[in-house]
């Protein structure tokens, strides 16, 4: 049996506007990252192996600090 205070909180219109935001806010993301998709090749070229690079030195250094 479902508590009184949790009936009255949610009720069927409340719900249904829940979903319905819910999935739009979902799609709304997904228009967003397919739109800013183009554009992110577009600027940020190589930044694969800048993060690859950051790691490395990261990497040597630790390694530098744990060895000596």
């Amino acid at each position: 049996m479902i508590p009184h205070y949790i009936r009255i909180m949610f009720t069927t219109g409340r719900i249904i506007f829940t979903l319905l935001f819910i999935a739009a806010f979902a799609l709304f993301l997904v228009w967003a990252y397919l739109k800013d998709a183009r554009l992110q090749r577009q600027y940020y070229k190589g930044a694969g192996y800048i993060l690859l690079i950051l790691i490395a030195i990261w990497l040597v250094f630790f390694a530098f600090v744990k060895l000596t």
